[in-house]
């Protein structure tokens, strides 16, 4: 890790960036059954357990008075939910490297998710090497973006464009599964097989169990989306949809726990369910740590200023955007919308008339004077703008931006 001195907001943004790195390549390992995947959320933990230890000593330096503590004591909070996320990742990747056992059911529904992480190192004489991630526009030729480099024993995290890709650079990317033969021809990697997994318990308690439990997973990150954007907006109104999805995810792991259980009772050897229940754990302890995030709002506990302008600089910003009247969203089907495909951002939830919905169906017809709460890429957001009908300004000195209607004087 960098020895300089960095300020709260800088490790903050990076903290979030991280555990959230943890999530997305613990359960990647999983689904290719990767052993190295699962030893890099290892090593984040040790930089994630730095950066946490080193912002709490930064908060216990900047109590000078009984109001700074009080406001400390909310970015605090903060840290130790992030904390925890980063914890639930290891013991997802520890599914891997302990080998509890996963069905193979779980590892076919999991290669259905809209994004996964994946790893490669850059080879000598390779089409990447020696270039930057601009010139290589690995969006545009594979549909995976870099999210982070492990070079040596420095990870860089949202590294800029202009960064230099150097021969043994390991590559952290997120996006579509198919551009993953694509990208390992650039980097010059052997060809991808994927793990071959053995099926040895009979399904049906086991079918329903990988189905409430992929649920889990797309809830529990859900709910860390609607968390941050909670924070960032000091929304009441997402605050309690968070707490209403933690309480689905401990409903869902009570099923899942009958589930797993009847299902032993059918099979010789029940050890290889040992992974579900593990993973059933790790995905309600990610829920816990997003209400633990939105307790703030809930309580109505000032904001300290840092937490407003850290969620606003991370590596997938959050954006909440009005849906205007004849804009290309307005009247679409969010199947047909092209949302992601065109600006990388993902929508979190959708706000109508007082109410939200969480993970809208792909049939649900956006309106205008919708909100669309959405998380994606900073490069992003200029296009999810414009598609709802708007111009983005931004402010360069203090980062603020304002949506102005298109054709607006």
């Amino acid at each position: 890790m960098d020895d300089q001195p960095r300020n709260l907001k800088a490790m903050l943004s990076e903290a979030k960036d991280t555990s959230e790195l943890m999530v997305d390549l613990a359960y990647a390992s999983l689904f290719f059954d990767d052993d190295d995947m699962a030893d890099e959320v290892v090593e984040l933990e040790e930089l994630l357990s730095e950066l946490v230890h080193e912002m709490r000593s930064v908060c216990v330096l900047a109590a000078r008075s009984p109001r700074d503590a009080d406001s400390i004591a909310g970015v605090l909070h903060l840290i130790s939910a992030i904390e925890r996320m980063g914890n639930a990742a290891v013991d997802i990747a520890k599914i891997v490297t302990h080998h509890l056992g996963i069905p193979a059911a779980l590892v076919s529904d999991l290669a259905a998710a809209q994004e996964i992480s994946h790893r490669v190192r850059v080879r000598d004489d390779s089409a990447l090497a020696h270039r930057t991630l601009d010139d290589a526009e690995l969006p545009t030729e594979t549909g995976l973006r870099v999210v982070a480099i492990r070079r040596a024993k420095e990870w860089l995290i949202d590294p800029e464009d202009d960064e230099m890709l150097r021969p043994g650079d390991v590559l952290i990317l997120r996006g579509a599964a198919d551009g993953i033969p694509e990208l390992r021809v650039l980097a010059g990697a052997p060809e991808w097989r994927e793990a071959t997994l053995s099926e040895d318990t009979a399904l049906g308690d086991i079918d329903r169990a990988v189905d409430v439990l992929v649920e889990m997973k797309d809830v529990s990150e859900g709910a860390v989306g609607l968390a941050y954007s909670a924070l960032l907006f000091n929304d009441q109104g997402l605050a309690a949809e968070v707490s209403s999805l933690e309480n689905r995810l401990d409903e869902m792991r009570e099923r899942l726990e009958l589930w797993v259980l009847r299902g032993a009772a059918e099979t010789v050897d029940p050890s290889a369910l040992r992974g579900l229940l593990h993973l059933g754990g790790a995905a309600e302890e990610i829920g816990d740590a997003a209400q633990q995030m939105v307790w703030l709002v809930e309580e109505n506990e000032e904001l300290h200023p840092v937490l407003n302008a850290a969620l606003g600089d991370t590596d997938d910003v959050i954006m909440r955007v009005p849906v205007a009247e004849g804009s290309e969203l307005a009247g679409q089907v969010l199947s047909s919308a092209g949302l992601g495909d065109d600006t990388g951002f993902h929508l979190l939830a959708l706000h109508r008339n007082g109410r939200y919905f969480y993970r809208p169906r792909p049939g649900m017809r956006i309106e205008p004077g919708d909100d669309l709460v959405a998380s994606g890429p900073w490069e992003g957001r200029e296009d999810l703008a414009r598609q709802a009908g708007f111009r983005l300004i931004a402010d360069d000195e203090t980062g603020e931006i304002e949506l102005v209607r298109a054709g607006a004087e």
